[in-house]
């Protein structure tokens, strides 16, 4: 009688020779690790625009690279997406007591660093998803011709093209621009336990969009 082997023990041995070759072979994986982490992130020249958004999971990374926009002449107005409350949010909220959200605290690092016209774009569902499907019509609401973007470093190129489905139609014309300040580091984000975490995640994620929209142009 033959025995069928765990489904499980094959996806080890696969983990264990894929970690086989990155031990034996540096030379040959690094680069294409590398082309992963470069993979991720798209940052297109920024010209003048009418304003500058920075997404929620860009955070204070994002606040710092809005501030140098505004500097450079970019813009002068900055926008942030609200910040849907959950979990401990609504607890928060449910005890009448305050707290400080994703808008609020990139608001108050966007005022100490010398920015206060900064507005608030609506926001009813989280991720790149809710954040492309607010843009287009709020830009359409308030006849925004060019939008700067400020995005997390790491899936700056998922979010364009996510934007690329929800921005088409609409008049707004969006640069998406990687922060500059995270930790993540496209070169050698391997190397460390929170970079291969956030390279894996983000592939993983990258992939999928291909997947599921294989012509989102």
């Amino acid at each position: 009688m033959m025995l069928r082997r765990p489904r499980w023990s094959a996806a080890l041995l696969a983990v264990t020779l894929a970690a086989a070759v990155v031990a034996a072979a540096p030379s040959v994986t690094q680069p294409l690790l590398r082309a992963a982490g470069r993979a991720l992130v798209l940052s297109e020249p920024a010209s003048p625009a009418d304003i500058i958004v920075i997404t929620s999971d860009s955070a204070g990374a994002g606040a710092l690279h809005a501030a140098d926009l505004v500097k450079k002449g970019i813009a002068t107005r900055v926008a942030v997406f609200t910040d849907p409350p959950s979990g401990e949010d609504l607890e928060f909220i449910r005890r009448g007591l305050p707290y400080e959200d994703t808008a609020a605290r990139q608001i108050r690092q966007l005022n100490a660093l010398g920015i206060t016209d900064v507005v608030k774009i609506p926001r009813d569902e989280a991720g790149s998803g809710g954040e492309g499907r607010s843009l287009a019509p709020w830009s359409d609401q308030h006849a925004i011709g060019s939008i700067v973007l400020v995005a997390a470093s790491d899936h700056s190129r998922r979010l364009r093209r996510v934007l690329d489905r929800d921005m088409k139609g609409h008049a707004a014309r969006v640069t998406v621009q990687a922060e500059r300040y995270s930790g993540f580091d496209p070169e050698k984000w391997w190397q460390t336990r929170s970079g291969a975490r956030i390279g894996i995640i983000e592939l993983e994620k990258l992939a999928l969009d291909v997947v599921l929209h294989p012509l989102s142009f």
